[in-house]
């Protein structure tokens, strides 16, 4: 589908699940396929990402808290890892009617799958694109800095379908310590780049969230496309790592979206609560990661403008 489409299921999307905002590195990257001009992901239209519903607020589901879902099972070869040491993670995607994996996808911002890791305390997230086998196994290498328990998405579309994310639990060998889920604030920073956040979601209401880009103060204005957009967001919902992938308000050529510094989305919460928004953006030849926690209560009354550092770059990482 095209992106205008996928931005407004994404923002759809996006509006169901909302999170935090911490600065991530080098490592994440978008999630959820892009829905169909004619039905969007998950069969709503317009979808965004695992789907996510248009810019409208009667949204979809949110993706992620099924391991089965549209007639697909997500098949985690790889449940356990062990903490600090790079595993070859791998899963296949099962036809529930043949028990065979899928091999036919339909390319979504230039990839086939999109996946996405995040720990249960939304302290550590993976964007990662990992590599099919002929035999319609997907795999990719994967080191998880701390002990405890994740949850793997896959974000995809089949081809001639309706875009799906499904989710399975991923565990990571040690001692677990969770993490308190960094406080609410409307900026970020990371590798030297300041982020602002404007606009918060709103349960069953369209929002306007608008990111603004910055580096040693000044506005960032030559911001490069990464798989077909200048911006990508995914949101977690705190609680149950309800999944949303949302796409920006335009998209590089449409001659009118600019390259920056301000990327927009527009989207409704699923309910109120908290959500942890990850944004991830292409400068300089490289992708960044900047994280915001929100709550949809403070859609009304907007916190004052606190600042989150990332608390550590490999807790945030960018696989290409």
């Amino acid at each position: 589908m095209n992106t205008g489409s996928r931005i407004t299921v994404f923002a759809a999307a996006l509006a169901a699940t909302f999170g935090t905002a911490y600065g991530v590195g080098s490592g994440v990257g978008e999630i959820s396929p892009e829905p169909k001009p004619a039905a969007a992901h998950g069969g709503h239209e317009p979808a965004a990402h695992g789907g996510h519903e248009g810019s409208h607020a009667s949204a979809a589901p949110p993706g992620g808290l099924q391991i089965s879902d549209g007639g697909y099972t997500l098949d985690l070869k790889t449940p356990a890892l062990e903490t600090g040491r790079s595993t070859n993670l791998r899963f296949a995607v099962v036809r529930d009617a043949t028990g065979r994996a899928l091999s036919a996808y339909q390319q979504e911002h230039t990839k086939e799958l999109h996946l996405i890791i995040a720990s249960r305390d939304l302290t550590t997230y993976r964007h990662l694109h990992p590599t099919r086998a002929a035999d319609g196994t997907w795999s990719t290498p994967v080191s998880l800095p701390r002990a405890g328990a994740y949850r793997v998405f896959a974000d995809f579309t089949p081809r001639g379908g309706d875009g799906l994310t499904l989710g399975a639990d991923l565990t990571a060998s040690g001692t677990y310590r969770p993490a308190p889920l960094p406080a609410p604030g409307s900026t970020a920073t990371v590798d030297g780049y300041r982020v602002s956040l404007q606009g918060r979601p709103a349960p069953a209401k369209s929002s306007r969230l608008n990111f603004t880009v910055t580096r040693n103060g000044k506005p960032v204005h030559d911001l490069q496309p990464y798989l077909g957009a200048y911006g990508h967001l995914v949101a977690l919902r705190s609680g149950d790592l309800a999944y949303l992938h949302v796409h920006p308000n335009g998209e590089p050529g449409d001659g009118t979206t600019r390259p920056g510094p301000d990327i927009s989305f527009t989207a409704a919460a699923p309910s109120p609560g908290t959500y942890r928004l990850f944004l991830d953006f292409k400068h300089a030849g490289e992708v960044h990661t900047a994280a915001f926690t929100v709550r949809t209560d403070d859609a009304v009354k907007q916190p004052g403008p606190s600042t989150t550092t990332s608390a550590d770059p490999e807790d945030s990482a960018h696989t290409h």
